[in-house]
């Protein structure tokens, strides 16, 4: 565990190409058109935003009692928007979801491309929610890896799934992100047109002959989600849908069970349920060992931490916790965990509590909150299913009051680093992920950017008129929302 993630200096390159252009709008207009926001005052005084507190409430010890739902504002840190697989139709569909829904933020965070990221903005805009961009890598750290030990991928020891919080450097994107980034896009989309060469074969095999290609799926989704081609980077689930309605399309209801029985080797479940088929396409085609499998490449991890940090984000890692069972090796212990986030310079870290047990989230939110890391919670939306749009634990089992208060102010904190960020100020942490330098003590450092970022929310929501009057946070129990009507 000894690798950092510290960035690796490399030399320039030349980017070629429209793979990364920028001929899509800004999506940091409507927050760079923010106010100046009283940020040096608040050094003076980092009072924490209203309704943060720093100790456990005792009402809401883990374990004590039944669930209760927060009456603090809401945020969800960690969606994924189409053209990326995702459970929402469209983006205005998912914010119109998060309006309905009471949320006050909304964090996209997809793979590789932020094409839709002004769409997302203006839409957030409308109904008054506070926008947060993001992007996930899939990285490796070689030594963990090697040592077979299991990061926050359960198939696969040494893949590390990180994030990057409120980048701000996409449009344009500087040469440095362009370079770093460019790899990631050209071994993925090699590797998905591999993959989807070998459904098609073991297709034509099983008697059903498509025309399944890396360039018809992608002009597909474009059309379906009303985005250009070159911003639609595959993923697996992308291509088992293809595939699905490829096979439903040739081949009729009677025969679909004996086609798939040929074409994956055991009995499909539900031959007639698209979502059932995609799923054992997956995991009976495209997963390792698997015919149609192809390795994927992943990027080192320190060079994924140096592309979070290109882009003007904040290094966030995800924790999987008893998502996965066993929970991997990395995450076992909160204490180890912990030691080995703040040696890779990663101060923030997210949960999607949907995946773990009540007692679990509590836990790790508050362990690594203690230790100094802001905490984010969001719900990804990867899948086909409409899940709830506030984050919950298993069995939509709500947070309790302290994890709503974590969420909240982990927001807060990185609507802070973006709002800054945008205006070439150093945030939460500066280029080289070193945490901001203008603070004698961690808690005063989120406790002042957690008061900046709930004003930059509460600017950003109010009307474009009335957005000098904000020089206080966001009351806990008051929204915006309200106070509007």
């Amino acid at each position: 565990m000894s690798q950092s993630l510290v960035p690796a200096a490399q030399p320039p390159q030349a980017t070629t190409g429209p793979a990364v252009g920028t001929d899509f709008p800004d999506p940091l207009v409507p927050l760079r058109g923010l106010p100046e926001l009283p940020f040096g005052r608040l050094l003076d005084n980092p009072a924490p935003p209203a309704g943060v507190a720093h100790d456990v409430p005792g009402q809401e010890r883990p374990g004590r009692g039944d669930p209760v739902r927060s009456t603090h504002p809401k945020a969800n840190a960690h969606v994924h928007l189409p053209p990326n697989f995702s459970a929402f139709e469209t983006v205005e569909q998912a914010v119109d979801l998060a309006a309905g829904a009471g949320l006050e933020v909304l964090g996209v965070n997809n793979y590789y491309d932020f094409g839709v990221y002004a769409r997302f903005a203006h839409s957030a805009r409308a109904q008054g929610i506070f926008p947060l961009f993001g992007v996930e890598i899939i990285s490796l750290v070689g030594e963990l890896q090697a040592a077979g030990v299991k990061v926050n991928d359960p198939d696969n020891p040494g893949r590390m799934y990180l994030c990057g919080k409120g980048i701000t450097r996409f449009v344009p994107m500087p040469a440095e992100a362009q370079r770093l980034l460019q790899p990631i896009r050209d071994a993925d989309s090699a590797r998905m047109t591999a993959m989807i060469q070998r459904v098609a074969a073991l297709m034509e095999s099983s008697g059903v002959s498509t025309s399944v290609t890396a360039a018809s799926v992608q002009a597909t989704l474009a059309r379906r989600y009303a985005v250009v081609p070159s911003s639609v980077y595959l993923q697996e689930r992308h291509i088992a849908q293809a595939f699905q309605e490829a096979l439903f399309a040739h081949v009729e209801a009677g025969e679909r069970s004996s086609t798939l029985r040929r074409l994956l080797g055991v009995e499909c479940t539900a031959p007639d349920d698209p979502v059932t088929v995609q799923n054992q396409i997956r995991s009976q085609l495209m997963k390792a060992g698997k015919p149609a499998y192809v390795e994927d490449s992943c990027l080192e991890a320190d060079t994924a931490y140096a592309l979070v940090l290109a882009l003007g984000g904040v290094p966030c890692y995800p924790v999987l916790a008893d998502g996965a069972s066993p929970v991997c090796p990395f995450e076992a212990s909160v204490d180890e965990l912990v030691s080995s986030l703040v040696a890779r310079r990663i101060w923030c870290a997210e949960v999607i509590p949907s995946r773990n047990a009540t007692t679990t989230v509590d836990r790790y939110a508050t362990e690594l909150r203690r230790a100094g890391i802001i905490v984010l919670g969001g719900t990804e939306h990867n899948t086909l299913e409409l899940a709830s749009m506030t984050p919950e634990c298993k069995g939509r089992v709500p947070v309790s009051e302290r994890v709503a208060e974590l969420f909240w102010e982990g927001a807060c904190v990185v609507a802070a680093h973006q709002y800054l960020s945008a205006r070439e100020q150093t945030g939460y942490v500066d280029a080289q992920g070193y945490l901001n330098s203008g603070f004698v003590t961690q808690d005063q450092r989120i406790a002042a950017l957690a008061r900046l970022g709930s004003m930059v929310i509460e600017a950003f929501r109010r009307p474009d008129g009335d957005r000098s009057a904000v020089m206080e946070p966001t009351s806990t129990t008051t929204s915006a929302r309200t106070r509007q009507s």
